[in-house]
């Protein structure tokens, strides 16, 4: 096979995309990051990295939470702009027209709009270098049912999820390649 030689970097992509929710009342913020993960199962924790530097850094220390909403594709305007202006300069609640939805469990309010919000309380805060890694416990779970399936999932395909990808740019998710686990059942 014919490959380059890359400098080390983040090269784990494409990226799920999440607005994140935080600060709370008047103070109130979004920030659009490609860097989310699951991280733990029992008890159900998140983590999002975001740099020291940025608004909502110190917004998520203050708030002791945060709120990931996931955006659908129609969302990826107020996406990019959650992702291109600080909470310094703007309203980004009033700017993309987003509305602040009181949160049960935490602080930071969830995004109306978006079809899926999860209310995290701050547990671990670690720092990495250019970004420190925040952990949250998701208390609550909110989903539109557009965008489950029978099972009362989240099915992807309903959801039309955002992603990032290393050029840049954002992307939808091309639709379902296969089931899960088939490879087990096949052997066993």
């Amino acid at each position: 096979m014919d490959k380059l030689s890359l400098a080390p970097a983040t090269y784990l992509y494409p990226a799920p995309v999440v607005v994140v929710s935080c600060g709370a009342g008047e103070r109130a913020n979004l920030i659009t990051l490609a860097w989310a993960a699951n991280v733990c199962a029992e008890p159900p924790q998140l983590a999002i990295a975001v740099r020291p530097t940025r608004h909502s850094h110190g917004l998520i220390a203050e708030a002791g939470g945060f709120v990931v909403n996931l955006p659908a594709a129609r969302h990826v305007g107020a996406v990019d702009f959650c992702g291109t202006f600080s909470g310094r300069d703007v309203d980004k609640w009033k700017e993309t027209g987003l509305t602040p939805v009181a949160s049960e469990r935490v602080k930071p309010p969830r995004i109306g709009e978006f079809p899926v919000n999860l209310e995290c309380v701050l547990r671990h805060t670690l720092p990495l270098g250019s970004h420190d890694l925040f952990v949250g416990e998701v208390l609550a779970v909110y989903v539109d049912r557009g965008v489950t399936g029978e099972d009362g999932r989240v099915d992807p395909d309903r959801l039309a999820s955002v992603v990032y990808g290393h050029g840049r740019s954002y992307y939808g998710l091309g639709g379902t390649l296969g089931k899960a686990y088939q490879a087990r059942r096949k052997k066993g």
